[in-house]
Parts: C-alpha cells; sequence; structure tokens
C-alpha cells in the first residue's frame, strides 16, 4: 500500500534524472540543462542541492558563483547573495529558485515541479511589492514580466500598484496617476508587440513608487454619508475633507458609477482656476483608469483625487488672477468678436481673459480653438533662454513644461465641457490665463518652417514611439512627453490642416529640445535673497 501511494505521488510530480553522484563529486559543482531550464548542482557538506543557474538579477551563471559557510550563495558578477537552501535573496532582491533533490541509488534526481498559480502569483506579487517600496525600477520590470509569464492579468500590476500607493499620498492624486491612464492608453494601441507593452505597465508602476518613496500612510475618513452633489461642491469649497470623503464613500456604497459623480467632480475642478489645471485633468484621467481597470480602484483613486480637489490651490485669489471672478461673471453679454488665435498673442493674463470676453457671444467651440492654437503658439515660441537665466523671482521659474499644461488643460475642457456645457466659460476663461501667463516667456518670432511637418499624423506616431523609450531620468518630464503628445494627437483630428501643422510644430519642438530641470545656481540666489529679508 505505502509503495502504491509513493508512486501516485512520484506522477505527481515531475522529477528527472541529473547525473550521477560521482560526476557531482568530482566537480563539486555542474550545471545541467533539463527541459529548457538551466539547473545548476551544489555538492555542499549538508547535503546536494539545486538552483535556477541564471542569478535572477541580470543571469550571470551562479555555477561560476562562490558557496561559502551556511550555503550562502554568492553571484561574482554583482556580489548578490542567496541562501541556497530557501532561495532568499540576502540582499533583499529578487528571490532565487531552488529545487528539491533526491538521491536514488547512485544517481541524483531532480523535482522541477511548478508551484500551484495561486503560490507563484503570491510569491510574484510580493516580491513586486518589495521592489516597489524600494523604487528598483529595473527590478519592477523583472517582476511583472514574471506575473506575465505566469498567465495573471497584466492590469493587476497596476491595481495592485494603487492599493500600494493612494494612501501614502498626502495632498492626493500626483501626475503618476494620471501618467497611468496614458500608459494604459498606449499599451492598448500596442496589442501586437510585448516589448512595447512591458514598456507602459513599468513606466506606470515606477512613477507610483517614485511619488510614495519612503511616503507614510495619510488617513482616511471611514465615516459615510449620502451623496448629495449640492452639499458635495459646498464641503469641498469650505476644504472640508473629512465630509467630502464621507460623501464619496456613500455614493459607492449606495451604487453610483463614475458618470453619477462626474458632473460634480468636473464642476469642482473648475469651480477655480485650480491647481495649474491639474484638477481637471486628473478628472478626465481618473475617468480612463476606472473604466480601464475596473470598480474595484474606483473608491481608492476617486477618495485620492477628492482629497487633491480639496487641497488645490485656488490661484484667481492670487493678485495675477483676481479679475477672474469678474470676466466670469460678465460672460457672454453680447460680446461678438470673431475668435482668432493672433487676438491673444502676448496678451497678459487681463488683457487675455478680455479678449475671450469679446469673444463670449459666439459658440464656444469657435472660442475654445482659437484658444488651443493660441497656446501652441506659445509652446512653439517659447524663448528657451529663459530656462538659463538666474537672477529671475521666484514667480518667474518658468519652463517647458508650463507651456506643455496649456495644451493638455484645454484638451481636458474639451472632453468635460462637451459633456457640461454651462461649464464652457470657466474653461475657456482658464484657458486666457494659461495664455496670459505663458504669453510674456515667448518669442516675437515663430520658426513655424523648423518644426512643422507635412504629415501631422505621422510625426505624432514618431514622437509617440519616442516617449516609449524617452531615456529621461525624471518620470515628471516623460509623463508630461507622453500626456502633451496624446493630447496633441487627439486635437488634431479636430483641426484644420493648417493649425493641426501649427499644434504639431509645437510638440516637436518641445521634444526637440533641451529641458532643463535643475536649476542649481537659481535656487542659491533665491534662497539668499529670500533669506536676506527674513
Amino acid at each position: 500500500m505505502a509503495e502504491a501511494l509513493n508512486q501516485t505521488a512520484m506522477r505527481d510530480k515531475n522529477w528527472h534524472l541529473a547525473m550521477p553522484q560521482s560526476e557531482l563529486e568530482r566537480h563539486s559543482v555542474k550545471m545541467v540543462r533539463i527541459s529548457g531550464k538551466q539547473i545548476a548542482f551544489f555538492n555542499t557538506a549538508d547535503a546536494i542541492m539545486a538552483c535556477d543557474n541564471r542569478c535572477p538579477h541580470e543571469g550571470y551563471p551562479l555555477s561560476e558563483g562562490s558557496l561559502s559557510q551556511g550555503c550562502i550563495l554568492t553571484c561574482n558578477w554583482h556580489n548578490w547573495k542567496f541562501n541556497l537552501i530557501t532561495g532568499d535573496n540576502l540582499y533583499g532582491g529578487d528571490r532565487l529558485r531552488t529545487y528539491p533533490v533526491e538521491i536514488r541509488g547512485e544517481d541524483i534526481w531532480v523535482d522541477i515541479t511548478e508551484l500551484p498559480y495561486a503560490e507563484r502569483y503570491k510569491s510574484v506579487t510580493r516580491s513586486l511589492r518589495d521592489a516597489f517600496d524600494d523604487y528598483s525600477y529595473d527590478r519592477i520590470a523583472r517582476e511583472i514580466a514574471r506575473l506575465i509569464r505566469l498567465g495573471a492579468d497584466p492590469f493587476d500590476v497596476l491595481r495592485l500598484s494603487i492599493e500600494w500607493s493612494w494612501q501614502k499620498l498626502e495632498f492626493g492624486w500626483t501626475h503618476a496617476y494620471a501618467g497611468m491612464a496614458d500608459w494604459l492608453r498606449l499599451y492598448h494601441e500596442h496589442q501586437d508587440d510585448d516589448e512595447l507593452q512591458l514598456v507602459c505597465l513599468v513606466e506606470s508602476v515606477a512613477h507610483v513608487a517614485f511619488d510614495v518613496l519612503r511616503e507614510k500612510d495619510y488617513g482616511f475618513s471611514a465615516a459615510v454619508t449620502v451623496f448629495d452633489e449640492a452639499v458635495f461642491l459646498k464641503h469641498i469649497e469650505a476644504e472640508n475633507e473629512a465630509a467630502v470623503i464621507a460623501a464619496i464613500r456613500g455614493g459607492i456604497r449606495d451604487g453610483l458609477q463614475f458618470a453619477d459623480f462626474e458632473p460634480a467632480l468636473t464642476s469642482a475642478a473648475l469651480a477655480h482656476y485650480n491647481d495649474f489645471g491639474h484638477a481637471l485633468i486628473y478628472v478626465t484621467k481618473a475617468k480612463s483608469l476606472i473604466e480601464g481597470l475596473g470598480r474595484q480602484v474606483m473608491e481608492p483613486l476617486l477618495l485620492s483625487l477628492v482629497r487633491g480637489l480639496v487641497y488645490s490651490r485656488r490661484e484667481d485669489k492670487i493678485p495675477e488672477f483676481r479679475a477672474y471672478s469678474e470676466y466670469l461673471q460678465k460672460w457672454g453679454q453680447h460680446q461678438d468678436q470673431n475668435p482668432e488665435a493672433s487676438l491673444w498673442r502676448h496678451k497678459s493674463i487681463d488683457k487675455s481673459m478680455q479678449v475671450a470676453l469679446d469673444c463670449s457671444g459666439r459658440p464656444a467651440e469657435q472660442i475654445y480653438q482659437a484658444l488651443l492654437l493660441a497656446n501652441a503658439v506659445n509652446l512653439l515660441s517659447f524663448d528657451i533662454e529663459q530656462q538659463e537665466k538666474i537672477h529671475v523671482t521666484i514667480s518667474g521659474n518658468v519652463g517647458w513644461l508650463d507651456f506643455t499644461h496649456g495644451i493638455t488643460f484645454a484638451n481636458a475642457v474639451r472632453q468635460q465641457c462637451a459633456q457640461f456645457p454651462e461649464l464652457w466659460p470657466q474653461g475657456l476663461l482658464q484657458m486666457a490665463c494659461f495664455n496670459g501667463r505663458n504669453a510674456g516667456y515667448t518669442t516675437t518670432e515663430i520658426d513655424l518652417d523648423s518644426w512643422k511637418s507635412n504629415d501631422p499624423e505621422a510625426q505624432m506616431r514618431n514622437l509617440l514611439e519616442r516617449v516609449l523609450d524617452h531615456g529621461q531620468g525624471e518620470h515628471i518630464v516623460s509623463v508630461h512627453l507622453l500626456k502633451t503628445a496624446l493630447a496633441v494627437r487627439e486635437e488634431i483630428s479636430r483641426l484644420k490642416a493648417a493649425d493641426a501643422e501649427i499644434l504639431v510644430a509645437a510638440i516637436t519642438r518641445l521634444f526637440e529640445s533641451p529641458i532643463k530641470r535643475r536649476q542649481a545656481r537659481r535656487v542659491a540666489y533665491q534662497s539668499l535673497q529670500f533669506v536676506s529679508k527674513e
């Protein structure tokens, strides 16, 4: 009976003859290929042990490694160390797979049976979490590749990164979640390319990991109330986070979908010239992520989003934009100027809003297209020398990313105001604010010929291919290239050819120009000036 049970167990395993025991005794370490695997065998003082021959870090053969007391196996390429008994990585990196070994007579047998799917899934996601917490870009890529090879849903890595991060964002959403929505979009566009799809997943997860690196949890209120749009908006205006969170929780409890929250979220995002346009952009990206990843991510994404709405800067309350509310009150009072982009050229903030007001009797879509083009012209004519200036005030800290927001915010305005037309005045006036705040940092001449393309759609394909191997050291730069390129691609499909050329020329210039991020001397100057006045 015992022999029969043993034979059944043997059939359930995947045992293979590796080599005669005498051969390993002669060499002390031996690599053997079994069923497509390279397996390293070690004749240790305690027992014969086996593991994957390739180091899980970068593939160096562990049969060329060093074995020390306590069965510690060192990969001699980068000095990674593994417990050969358990497979644990002593440096906290990728685990090493080990294999059961048996001596049968004079032969060495090895069991290469795969663990059940659930155990392997748990192991890989646990290892991915370690890589996420360390912000280990290469390891994140390897662990995601392992999960895909396992046959898991690739989008699980996005859902998990949201789960691991949403309570660590002290002030709500960052570009990491917005970028995830756009990387997910590119993922779907490359169904036939595993490599590019992995890029999209890794960039998404790594950006989130970077933004929450070493952050603690910032808890959310557990209270739940009925979602009422008018009351919800009052609580956001009053910056009452607990009440806003309770309302979102209540709406989700009552089965509301994103579409049920969307009018209130859009109104809140446009209630002020909010947070340099981020608020409205993030509403559109939340919608995209929830549609792409499912209802299970709705609560964490919305709670983080509305926290951001509560904490967002109300820039229309500072002197530069304080006239915004006055222009908004006057909107549509029979002004019938024909909207043309040239009307906004080099206009200050107040004058930009006045031009928008002068055109407010015209259809909103016409004003929108003119303002979109005006902001594209600003991007095309940004004075790059502004990046090199040292002795400027903090308000003069202007760079390429300031100009890209004029385009990405415009794209969000069109999406949301087309659904909620009553919000067009806010969206258009805020687009005018973008024009005014950037216009003073542009050159007089526009070198359109150097940057335009005769085939704007083909040029956009080229730029998006470059995004997939962007080479940027900062996620904030790569994600701006990505989201601006996607916004431009979407908008040119609605423009006449000449206007599309300008928009594509503008983003081409962005891609081809240096983006200076670390302003060491400027920071030093501004710090000395600031401290001297304390």
